[in-house]
């Protein structure tokens, strides 16, 4: 082919790609014209005498259905009642963690007095840019009133000259406290640079980083001093607090964090505040990048604890971050860009660790809380096991929804057959044996759910194995592609998804050892509505969990036999939560995705079990919690020790 016939052939391309532009491109005006017509008739509606007559009877009709959601939600008129008196509990329980958590006079002395084997210095880290007075004075007294007293804090100025007065009050601090270390810069360098500029500044072992609008708890450089010696951290964050007005007490958001968790920290800068590490591990990891400013923490804090031998959370209180017109605590419209830094920070790093080029999206919960999607490496056989005994209306619901939905072109489906004596379900296997995905393998014995699944997938052929309840219903059609986008990570075994009752309210959104009554382990988000966004947005991104249920549960069929499979000595509860335990202490990771959906038609109302059943319940309870004791006496390192384990809704203690 000549250029000439080449030109002409890209000339066709171009033409044809243009005519698709101006085709869409009439669509979107015809769009916004539609919109702003509805627009234009609904102001007009809302602004007839008729809409505001109907004021009060419609504020009369939201309540009434409000008040509804709620019985209908707690079960009762007492169950409500219970639910308002541990919220007014929790708001009582908050005011601890301000002013009322500062350690007393005595207290303080004693950390003062404190001697530590590494008596570290830190260097705080305070990019300034036209500070307000207020916050600036509040922030530097935060630093001089810390108990432990190692400390530098370096200041980098890059107000303009209408803000001459943030450069006057940090000279005087800077004459009374040699610790205060205060440069002017030249220009205004960006977030990153100015924050480049601090570390220059900066002689310390360990770097904080802080802003120039917040406020550290007198006791924060003790406990990350504490954590370094008696931890050996080398990456330290802590809980967070957000307040408006002039003081911390004035709270809006306490924010009690997971311990270290990756798949969180990619899905939703958790960590942010307030992080200190040492300066070996930021020589390693490298400095602030102007490319992702706005967001440049959430690069930092990725690429550190990459590389960081030891990340250590503090679970206490000891940063508050101030809410305000400009800041991104109160909108994250004051920094649009911020969105766009984080994505290709988060992008860019999950190329850097696994090679994959990731798409990175915004939820409903927050632009800055992502949605993640993998790409696959490949599409393996997956070997669906679903034990099953009569129950044919569950089964084939399950079945040809799974048939019907499932975009996913590789799978088997595996239906253990246990002892069932109806024709009916007799008869749908006769009617499924056309299908050459699906096998009926038959288990004889008396009902143990780990046997059957372990007998199940003796006859599995996949390079993954999929556990599946009998009455499950696909939602999601792209379901085990989410649950294999993160199955198929080397770091990754057991994968959940997010499980919903007939009534849309959710059954399964990731599993808390030590949760619940019997303290053995129990559903986070149990009960809440479909919609409901989760504790600071956590129904709405991957994360990581210790456990998930076993109702609809993918794993590598080689780290299943890595650890034995599920243990028939629990026969019936705690089977799916005793092997996610195992591939945790094997050093994998257990991730729960709310973007894999499937209906659990299971009895959400069925009460606790009785005689024998109950009795075997308890044996299993006993013996679950005498195998893991160590693991529950630490605490579920995904669920913050503030919170109540006698709720599921992340009620704080």
């Amino acid at each position: 082919m000549d250029n000439t016939e080449m030109q002409n052939d890209y000339k066709k391309l171009y033409e044809a790609e243009r005519e698709k532009t101006e085709v869409l491109l009439s669509k979107i005006e015809e769009s916004e014209k539609e919109i702003e017509e509805l627009r234009f008739k609904l102001d007009r509606i809302k602004n007839s005498f008729a809409w505001k007559l109907s004021t009060p009877m419609r504020k009369g009709l939201h309540f009434y259905e409000k008040t509804k959601y709620r019985l209908t939600r707690y079960g009762s008129i007492p169950g409500l009642m219970r639910k308002v008196r541990s919220k007014i509990q929790e708001r009582k329980n908050m005011k601890r963690h301000g002013t009322a958590s500062f350690p007393s006079p005595e207290e303080a002395l004693r950390q003062r007095e404190t001697v530590f084997e590494k008596k570290v210095k830190f260097s705080i880290l305070v990019p300034l840019y036209n500070t307000p007075e207020k916050f600036l004075t509040d922030m530097v007294d935060s630093v001089k009133k810390q108990t432990y007293e190692n400390w530098e804090l370096c200041l980098a100025d890059g107000s303009d000259h209408e803000h001459a007065y943030v450069g006057e009050i940090c000279k005087r601090y800077a004459k009374d406290d040699k610790r205060i270390i205060y440069h002017v810069l030249d220009h205004n360098y960006g977030i990153s640079g100015n924050t480049n500029e601090c570390l220059k500044l900066a002689a310390g072992d360990y770097i904080g980083l802080f802003d120039h609008d917040d406020v550290l708890h007198p006791a924060a450089l003790f406990e990350y001093a504490k954590a370094i010696n008696e931890e050996g951290a080398d990456y330290i964050y802590c809980d967070e607090i957000t307040f408006e007005g002039d003081s911390i007490d004035h709270m809006i958001v306490l924010h009690f964090k997971p311990d270290f968790a990756i798949d969180n920290l990619r899905g939703n800068n958790y960590i942010c505040h307030f992080s200190a590490f040492s300066r070996e591990l930021l020589d390693e990891a490298g400095v602030f990048r102007s490319q992702y400013d706005g967001s440049q923490d959430h690069d930092m804090i990725l690429r550190l604890t990459a590389k960081a031998k030891k990340v250590y959370h503090v679970p206490k209180a000891l940063y508050y971050w101030r809410s305000h017109k400009a800041s991104v605590a109160q909108d994250i419209n004051a920094k649009t860009y911020a969105v766009d830094a984080a994505k290709r920070a988060v992008h860019d790093h999950i190329l850097e660790v696994y090679g994959m080029d990731a798409k990175v999206e915004s939820t409903r919960a927050f632009p800055t809380i992502f949605r993640i999607r993998y790409p696959l490496f490949e599409k393996p056989l997956i070997s669906i096991i679903i034990p099953n005994r009569d129950h044919m209306e569950d089964l084939s619901r399950c079945v040809e929804s799974i048939i019907n939905k499932s975009t996913y072109p590789d799978y088997e489906i595996i239906v253990v057959e246990n002892n069932s004596e109806t024709k009916e379900i007799y008869d749908y296997y006769k009617a499924l044996e056309h299908n050459e995905r699906i096998h009926i393998v038959k288990y004889e014995g008396d009902f143990n759910y780990s046997r059957i699944n372990n007998f199940g997938i003796s006859f599995a052929r996949g390079k993954y194995v999929l556990l599946l309840n009998n009455d499950m219903k696909v939602i999601t059609r792209e379901w085990m592609e989410e649950l294999l986008m993160y199955a198929q990570r080397p770091d990754v075994a057991a994968v959940g998804g997010k499980l919903y009752y007939a009534d849309n309210s959710i059954q399964h959104a990731g599993i808390v050892i030590g949760l619940g009554a019997h303290r053995a382990a129990g559903h986070t988000h149990y009960k809440d509505d479909k919609m409901h966004l989760g504790y600071m947005g956590r129904l709405c991104y991957a994360q990581d969990v210790t456990a998930v249920t076993g109702a609809c549960l993918l794993v590598g069929r080689e780290q299943y036999d890595q650890v034995g499979g599920l243990d028939e000595n629990f026969s019936v509860a705690f089977n799916d939560v005793d092997f996610c335990l195992k591939l945790r202490k094997a050093g994998y990771l257990n991730v729960f995705t709310p973007f894999c959906e499937l209906f659990h038609y299971e009895s959400k109302t069925r009460g606790m079990e009785e005689g024998e059943k109950l009795k075997r319940f308890q044996n299993e309870v006993a013996l679950f919690r005498e195998k893991w004791k160590e693991e529950l006496e630490a605490g579920d390192p995904y669920f913050n020790p503030n919170f109540s384990l006698d709720y599921s809704d992340y009620t704080i203690k």
